[in-house]
């Protein structure tokens, strides 16, 4: 596994928290700023990725096991880090990511009970030992993120079709995934205005890494 060179952030939470939102404006941001950055989202970030992604999001909630989601998961994680994310990291560009490794310990190891502990193993298999520089945690009642998730078009996708308890477990998995790692994970209030949320992560980004 090659050595980063670039800060890697990722951006974390539960359905409807807003993140992906913020990790296209921070992205914009350095763009603007003239720092040479990519974004990606998980599942995706390349044709095979896509394709699992598809298979992911598609269908019943039912359509997979816990531990078939788990490997789909990581193989869509393990196609983008070997050629996007490292890639990119090596040669010194900033990247984001909507999700990583810490969905799947929140919604397969928390959402499914497939617990903390073997999916830090699994995702220590897929990706080595990249870890995010900076991870944003989006802290949001999943009652109300389900409700804004529904105001969506395009109907539900196959995460949103499961029931509430799945969703408390995967925000009760994010909960202990920042208390074990306090220095790397930072909290985001959700319920904050989009232009708040926007400044308190660039005034973050700026102290982490000297800008």
């Amino acid at each position: 596994m090659m050595t980063q060179k670039a800060p890697f952030i990722t951006f974390e939470g539960g359905e409807g928290c807003g993140k992906s939102t913020q990790a296209e404006l921070l992205f914009r941001r350095l763009l603007q700023l003239g720092i040479d950055a990519v974004s990606y989202r998980e599942p995706g970030g390349t044709k095979g990725a896509e394709d699992i992604r598809s298979l992911l999001l598609q269908g019943e909630g039912e359509r997979w096991t816990p531990t078939t989601e788990a490997l789909l998961m990581s193989a869509s994680r393990a196609d983008l880090v070997a050629k996007r994310i490292l890639p990119q990291l090596e040669k010194g560009s900033w990247v984001i990511c909507d999700r990583f490794t810490d969905s799947t310990l929140a919604y397969q190891g928390f959402g499914h009970g497939l617990g903390y502990d073997p999916l830090t193993e699994l995702n220590r298999f897929t990706v080595g030992s990249l870890t995010p520089d900076l991870t944003f945690i989006f802290q949001l009642n999943p009652e109300v993120g389900l409700a804004r998730t529904a105001l969506r078009e395009g109907g539900k996708d196959r995460y949103e079709q499961f029931d509430l308890s799945f969703h408390s477990r995967v925000e009760k998995g994010y909960e202990e995934i920042l208390k074990k790692n306090p220095q790397r994970c930072v909290p985001i209030n959700a319920l904050l205005d989009i232009e708040m949320i926007s400044q308190v992560i660039f005034e973050e980004i700026c102290k982490r890494f000297e800008m």
